[in-house]
């Protein structure tokens, strides 16, 4: 092999290597800030959405209002809100099936503000400090998946192994994406 390829090569692998190794610094840290809790008082409990079935919150959506639901009955806040919009042939959004669900689940309907406009993680972002607008930095506590945890700092919600690793997998990608480019 002549020198310049040798040398190519070398730095392709060291680029390569390097690459891997960030990458896995991010599935690390991912992992590791799914498994923190840190719910304290806050000015509101934010449920991020995820998909609904005709009216019936997904298995990870009722995960997500399970968990605040139960944080909810802790006396964490004095509001919740609840986030997702309307996908492509839904009836309802995923907002107003949290909050129907919730309601059933003992949460009083007057203290859940809806985004149901949001579709994305920045868009219900958005909606969310648009709803507690009174304050530069309101306290919340974000409500989703581990996965999400690094992207915005949530409580933890178990779900299963191999679905754990598929969004580990997602996150490690989304999370430099996000810190790169500053969305979603």
């Amino acid at each position: 092999m002549s020198e310049p390829r040798s040398l190519f090569v070398r730095l392709f692998l060291a680029v390569l290597v390097t690459v891997l190794a960030i990458w896995m610094s991010f599935v690390v840290a991912i992992v590791d800030s799914g498994r923190r809790e840190e719910a304290q008082h806050a000015d509101a409990i934010v449920v991020l959405g995820a998909a609904q079935y005709e009216g019936r919150p997904s298995p990870v959506l009722k995960a997500r209002l399970d968990h605040a639901a139960a944080l909810w009955a802790r006396g964490l806040a004095p509001m919740m809100i609840v986030t997702g919009g309307r996908g492509v042939g839904d009836t309802t959004s995923e907002a107003a099936v949290g909050r129907h669900y919730l309601v059933q689940h003992g949460v009083p309907a007057d203290s859940i503000a809806l985004d149901i406009e949001g579709l994305t993680t920045s868009q219900s972002m958005l909606a969310v400090r648009r709803v507690l607008g009174r304050e530069a930095y309101p306290a919340v506590i974000l409500v989703s998946d581990p996965f999400h945890m690094l992207r915005l700092a949530i409580l933890p919600i178990s779900t299963r192994p191999w679905q754990q690793l598929r969004y580990v997998l997602a996150e490690s990608i989304k999370a430099p994406y996000a810190l790169v480019v500053g969305a979603h």
